[in-house]
């Protein structure tokens, strides 16, 4: 089965589990956050996130990163990737709250978070995991989202499935087992125009 595709859709409730392939867990509740809300919260994240425009070197040369983040946490909960070491800013109202709701629906608590503003189809994130020594073995991934539909694109590591799926504004994608292990993903670039998209991925780190 090297490079199918492997996605199995249904519904129990409100979950839709996304692949069916060895070692991914990935499971998205639709609409997690109503529509009655997310136009509201993309708006407020937009304007009161702190964030900030990073580079990272790549063969030899700095690149910035094609996307805004923002790192929030508790006290002390420093986090490291690609080179760039991030001390957490304090918990926004917004923010408490989201990670409150999204640890609720993946059956566990976070204590930080990592957030990202796609402001156009441009901007993007490449193949990778989220699997800094910092997170964990095997650990709970929650992703929300607001704003414009994007692809979020999952390939095996030894290159024998690959999957995708659409986020849609209000969803919670929750990565939990040995996903990060076996698995990267990616949020690819798009020609066509499209909006701007708040992600946040919420996590422990250890």
């Amino acid at each position: 089965m090297s490079g199918a595709i492997q996605t199995r859709l249904f519904r129990d409730g409100p979950l839709v589990h996304l692949v069916e392939a060895p070692g991914a867990d990935v499971v998205v509740h639709r609409g997690s956050v109503g529509a009655d809300e997310t136009p509201a919260i993309l708006q407020q994240l937009v304007s009161e996130v702190r964030w900030r425009s990073d580079v990272i070197r790549l063969f030899g040369r700095e690149v910035p990163i094609p996307r805004l983040t923002a790192w929030y946490g508790d006290q002390g909960r420093v986090y490291t990737y690609s080179g760039i070491r991030l001390e957490p800013h304090t918990w926004t109202p917004l923010l408490a709250d989201l990670r409150d709701r999204a640890g609720a629906a993946a059956g566990t608590s976070f204590n930080s978070v990592l957030a990202n503003l796609y402001r156009n189809g441009s901007d993007s994130v490449g193949w990778h995991a989220d699997d800094e020594p910092e997170l964990g073995v095997d650990p709970v991934i929650a992703s929300l989202s607001f704003g414009a539909t994007r692809t979020l694109a999952m390939r095996r590591r030894d290159g024998s499935y690959r999957a995708s799926v659409d986020l849609q504004d209000g969803d919670l994608m929750v990565m939990a087992g040995a996903t990060q292990t076996l698995w990267v993903h990616r949020v690819p670039k798009v020609r066509r125009p499209v909006g701007p998209r708040v992600n946040l991925t919420f996590r422990t780190v250890r």
